[in-house]
């Protein structure tokens, strides 16, 4: 459960050629806790309308609660695991991919984009260390959309960004104010 150190920090900006307080600003702004729970765990937010899309709603009549068209019902952070194996029993490839994961909230449908053959080797790392969640980082902006995140976030275009890795939703949750706000305190 190994935590980042200044220079992980470093190594991570200079992949991508960005600033330090950038990449902070993202980890700040995702899991304002860090990678991983008390317990051991990385942090995840599972995701029911995520996971009601991968499964084409089968379960969401009957599992509304971690299967709905939906955004939203999310409850605590120390509930995540458990909505997370409860979706799994259902269909283990959907919940695992429904989930965003580690100090940056990388989705697990991103495990390729993120330099993961598999998605079992993506979630192995995201319980490794928040190293491997940094290095997943790297990986997953360098290889999304021709690096359009990664020109984004040098740039410092917070809404680009935003709507890039997390949406066209995130606006209302004045997701790029509040990455400019993190970014302006740690610069």
């Amino acid at each position: 459960m190994k935590t980042l150190v200044p220079d992980d920090f470093s190594r991570a900006a200079d992949a991508l050629g960005v600033d330090v307080p950038s990449i902070k600003a993202v980890a700040q702004i995702e899991a304002p806790n860090g990678g991983f729970l008390a317990s051991g765990e990385p942090t995840i937010l599972f995701e029911r309308h995520v996971f009601s899309r991968r499964t084409q709603g089968r379960f969401d009549a009957t599992h509304p609660q971690i299967s709905n068209p939906t955004r939203g019902g999310y409850g605590p952070t120390s509930a995540q695991h458990g909505r997370l194996a409860e979706a799994a029993a259902l269909d283990r490839t959907a919940a695992l991919e429904s989930a965003s994961w580690g100090k940056f909230q990388i989705m697990g449908f991103n495990h390729q984009t993120a330099g993961f053959m598999t998605l079992q080797g993506f979630i192995n790392a995201m319980y490794a260390s928040e190293g491997k969640q940094l290095d997943a980082f790297v990986s997953f902006l360098k290889n999304d959309r021709a690096g359009a995140m990664q020109r984004a976030l040098k740039a410092r275009d917070w809404a680009t960004f935003a709507r890039l890795y997390n949406g066209a939703d995130y606006a209302a949750h004045n997701y790029d104010g509040r990455l400019r706000n993190a970014y302006r305190a740690l610069a």
